[in-house]
């Protein structure tokens, strides 16, 4: 990869999502920057000096214009940071409507194929590039009050497994990192509920809820040749979380 490399950053209007397009942005790679359409994601475009395209990634035709967008910009894609996801509030299983579950399958699930699917395609055509997906530490372990965020990362962690499988005689690598508690916008009530948040960072081995910036040097480094020989993997940014 060059070091004006094209990356596409999905969720980029805020919490990891943004953090990660400054940070590549910061090291001279395009950035094509996706969300829902907003004034964030505009204002995040112009800080990244890069391009904003609006879409949804649970609907197949966005998710492809987003790749065409990226190649009618730059005319190929080296890599993709995929952000984008929802977390529901905390129900029990019992009590957690099917439109719930359903909605968080969709937005974290098939919108993570989608868009891969899309970029992997452009990837596959000029023989190579790098696929990051964002999964959770409830990829590998379970969470009372949230079946369906935690059956939808155990799904996007296995999905990049099987993309990295299927791509990897192409050039593409696809690794999945597996953040803990992160101070984000989605995330920021539990870490401030004075008994939820005290539970959190006791126990987190280093005592504290990730940035945005622990997560997206993380994705930075799996966009890099740096990573040249990772691929199928899972990486753990959860301060010790995973290690108890």
């Amino acid at each position: 990869m060059s070091a004006r490399q094209v990356t596409v950053v999905t969720g980029a209007a805020s919490g990891i999502g943004r953090a990660t397009a400054a940070h590549l942005a910061s090291r001279g790679d395009r950035v094509v920057l996706t969300d829902l359409p907003s004034d964030a994601l505009e204002r995040a475009a112009i800080e990244c000096d890069g391009i904003a395209v609006s879409a949804d990634v649970t609907v197949e035709a966005e998710s492809e214009r987003i790749s065409a967008a990226a190649i009618d910009a730059y005319g190929r894609i080296d890599a993709l940071v995929h952000s984008a996801g929802i977390e529901e509030e905390f129900i029990d299983a019992h009590e957690m409507p099917l439109a719930v579950f359903e909605r968080t399958m969709r937005v974290n699930v098939t919108g993570s194929f989608l868009v891969s699917r899309a970029v992997g395609r452009q990837m596959v055509a000029q023989g190579g590039g790098s696929i990051v997906l964002l999964g959770s530490i409830l990829s590998q372990v379970g969470y009372g009050g949230n079946a369906a965020y935690t059956a939808s990362k155990g799904a996007v962690l296995q999905l990049g497994r099987a993309l990295a499988v299927d791509w990897a005689k192409h050039g593409v690598r696809v690794n999945v990192v597996g953040p803990g508690p992160v101070a984000t916008p989605m995330s920021q009530g539990s870490i401030d509920d004075p008994v939820r948040g005290a539970w959190l960072r006791e126990r987190i081995p280093l005592g504290r809820p990730a940035t945005v910036e622990d997560i997206a040097s993380v994705c930075a480094f799996l966009t890099s040749d740096e990573s040249a020989y990772m691929t199928g993997a899972y990486v753990p940014v959860d301060g010790g979380w995973l290690a108890l």
